[in-house]
């Protein structure tokens, strides 16, 4: 059953937080994902993309192997997994989101989660069914993070800092080369180099000029 080809948003949320399987295919091979951008319910494609259940996240709130503490506080975890479902990517977003939650926007909170972020990333990468665009995601996330860190600690004006920097315009028309090159220095760093998905990026971006 494939419900995204209704275009209902919601449901398909529902669907997915009851434990509905993204990747499972139906009789012509598509998966829900591919199903409902066939009927053009673009929508539900970026909510099926998207999700992230929270108890992926939960596994790194508690101790493992040899660690005794966790990777992440618990305190954390709710915070961190309304930025990594968020369905809006501009860097702006990702930072208000960070500067509207007072545990988060801090030095060494903000530290942990980019650091699990990485480890999601890594984990997208190397299970058996790749998942390369939650895993760009989460490395994305991850470089806001730390540049959030940078501005917290260089800079007087902290996160609202960061923000006007992201929102300056050049002066002949407005375009906002710090977030470009935010974004390019983004794709650059992605540490998986076979990847797919990288590879197509580099491709159209690479001629572009800024």
């Amino acid at each position: 059953i494939f419900p995204p080809n209704s275009g209902n948003k919601e449901i398909t949320w529902m669907m997915l937080e009851a434990g509905a399987e993204t990747d499972v295919v139906n009789s012509v091979g598509r998966t829900a994902a591919q199903m409902a951008a066939f009927v053009g319910q673009h929508d539900c494609v970026t909510v099926i993309n998207n999700f992230f259940p929270r108890e992926r996240l939960d596994y790194y709130t508690k101790p493992q192997g040899l660690d005794k503490e966790p990777k992440l506080p618990v305190k954390l975890a709710g915070p961190l997994h309304k930025i990594i479902t968020t369905t809006n990517m501009h860097p702006v977003k990702i930072v208000l989101l960070v500067k509207e939650n007072p545990l988060l926007a801090e030095v060494e909170a903000l530290q942990k989660c980019y650091r699990v972020l990485d480890l999601i990333c890594e984990k997208c990468m190397k299970q058996k069914d790749m998942n390369e665009v939650l895993a760009m995601k989460m490395h994305y996330i991850s470089c806001i993070f730390q540049k959030c860190i940078t501005f917290l600690k260089e800079r007087e004006d902290k996160l609202d800092g960061f923000i006007k920097s992201l929102l300056k315009g050049r002066e002949k028309d407005g375009f906002p080369v710090y977030q470009e090159k935010l974004i390019r220095e983004s794709i650059r760093k992605f540490p998986y180099c076979e990847a797919t998905l990288l590879q197509q990026l580099v491709r159209s971006i690479a001629p572009v000029e800024i």
